[in-house]
C-alpha cells in the first residue's frame, strides 16, 4: 500500500486570454489626400494581477504615412497611445496558497488593421488589434504517491560504472584531432 506526501510548488494557478480591438483618431497638421502605410511601433507593457483579473498596461506609437496637398507632398504623423487591457481569469486554482507572479505573454503584436480618412477629411482613423495570453505563478499543494518497493528504473544503475580503466585511458591518443585537422 502507497504512502502520500504533500508537496508545496510553484505551478500555474490561473490563465486568460484576451484579443482587443481598438480605435484611434490622428490629426494630422495637413488634411491628408490618401494613405500611404500605417506602422505601429515602439510597443512596451506590463502586467499585474488586480483581484480575480490581470490589468496589462503598456503604450505603443501609431506612425501614418500619407499624401496631402493633393497628392503631391508626403509626411509622416505620429501619435504616442496608452492603453490598459483587463483580462479576466478563466481558470482559477482554489488550492492556491500564494499568486503573486504574473506572466504576459503577446499571442498579437499591435498591428493595424485599417487606417483611412475621416468623411470630412481632416483626419486619419486607425483600427488596432492586440492580443496577449496570461498566466498567474503561484504556490499550490500536489499529492504524491510513495512506494517503498524498488522502482524499476534503479536497475540501470549499473551502466554508470562503465569507466576507463587506466591502460584503456593510456591508449587514447590525445592528438587525434589534431593529425585528423591537419590532413585536412
Amino acid at each position: 500500500m502507497a504512502e502520500y506526501r504533500e508537496i508545496i510548488t510553484k505551478a500555474v494557478v490561473a490563465k486568460g486570454r484576451k484579443l482587443t480591438l481598438s480605435n484611434h483618431t490622428i490629426n494630422p497638421p495637413n488634411h491628408p489626400s490618401s494613405i500611404l502605410g500605417c506602422w505601429i511601433i515602439n510597443h512596451k507593457y506590463e502586467a499585474r494581477k488586480v483581484g480575480k483579473n490581470v490589468e496589462v498596461c503598456g503604450s505603443f506609437d501609431i506612425n501614418v504615412w500619407y499624401s496631402h496637398h493633393d497628392n503631391t507632398k508626403t509626411s509622416v504623423v505620429t501619435e504616442k497611445v496608452d492603453y490598459k487591457d483587463v483580462i479576466k481569469l478563466k481558470y482559477r486554482d482554489p488550492d492556491c496558497l500564494d499568486d503573486k507572479i504574473v506572466s504576459a505573454k503577446v499571442l498579437q503584436q499591435p498591428n493595424c488593421v485599417e487606417a483611412v480618412i475621416s468623411k470630412k477629411g481632416n483626419r486619419i482613423l486607425v483600427n488596432v488589434e492586440r492580443e496577449f495570453l496570461v498566466e498567474v505563478i503561484g504556490e499550490t499543494k500536489i499529492c504524491v504517491a510513495i512506494h517503498h518497493d524498488k522502482c524499476s528504473c534503479d536497475d540501470d544503475d549499473d551502466d554508470w560504472e562503465d569507466e576507463l580503466d587506466d591502460k584503456e585511458f593510456e591508449e587514447i591518443d590525445p592528438d587525434f584531432l589534431v593529425a585528423h585537422e591537419e590532413e585536412e
